[in-house]
């Protein structure tokens, strides 16, 4: 804005000048009209120079006012903006230590899941083992049923020999075979001396599960009876055993007469 006071004056004194010009122009001077034009000249200039000046002041007031409001818009975004981003930086902070926490759940429950894994692979191994050891158990079951069989079957046919023995030499040689509590057998001879024929002579004899034969008592004691059972398991030949246990008896009874 212009400052119209200054003008005003100026405009007083330019109208003042040019008519006293005028007055002089009347002499027809050729210097008077030079005169003039300077003068005009230099009140031009001077009114350009106060004009200029004064737009320029207006217009750095201006620019600064509007810098002025600029700045302060600037502040109160840089303000806002710094409120926007501490308030951001904050919640940076908490999904942070959230992610940590999560992160550390997440872990523990790493190390968790490798336990039960490493658990459930025990548990399977220990599995294959009891499925190995059951089968293992199933053909040992069979192998010693079969083993059973086959036993009881000798074990029938030991007998059937038994009794077959039992009935010769009870018919022949009054042998009495009783059969005592436990799978124990015992044998009772009698007439091992005619002129005294109820005199007993005894043993007690066992058949293990293996059917191998076992003497545990012998009344009365015969020296030779370990040797007599050795041979017993060895040849498995029950008539002769019982053939060679009489004739002890009938040794014994004939030394211990004399």
């Amino acid at each position: 804005m212009f400052r119209a006071p200054i003008f005003e004056n100026e405009r007083v004194c330019f109208h003042f000048d040019f008519i006293k010009l005028l007055r002089m122009a009347s002499i027809r001077d050729y210097n008077v009209v030079e005169q003039f034009n300077s003068r005009l000249e230099e009140i031009r200039s001077k009114l350009l120079d106060q004009a200029m000046g004064e737009v320029l002041n207006d217009t750095a007031m201006e620019l600064c006012q509007q810098h002025r409001h600029y700045m302060k818009s600037v502040m109160d975004t840089c303000i806002k903006k710094s409120k926007e981003d501490e308030s951001m930086f904050e919640s940076i902070h908490i999904h942070k230590e959230d992610l940590k926490e999560r992160t550390a759940v997440l872990k523990e429950k790493k190390t968790e899941h490798i336990e039960v894994e490493s658990e459930i692979e025990d548990k399977e191994h220990h599995k294959e083992l009891l499925i190995q050891r059951i089968e293992k158990l199933k053909k040992d079951h069979v192998k010693n049923r079969e083993l059973i069989q086959s036993q009881n079957k000798a074990n029938k046919d030991r007998l059937k020999k038994l009794n077959i023995c039992k009935d010769i030499f009870q018919k022949h040689l009054s042998l009495e075979i009783r059969k005592i509590q436990g799978e124990k057998l015992q044998f009772v001879f009698r007439n091992i001396s005619r002129k005294d024929p109820d005199i007993v002579h005894a043993f007690l004899l066992r058949l293990d599960a293996e059917g191998v034969y076992h003497i545990i008592s012998c009344d009365p004691p015969l020296e030779n009876m370990a040797h007599l059972e050795l041979r017993l398991q060895e040849t498995n030949n029950f008539p002769a055993f019982l053939a060679n246990v009489r004739r002890e008896f009938v040794a014994l009874y004939s030394g211990a007469k004399k």
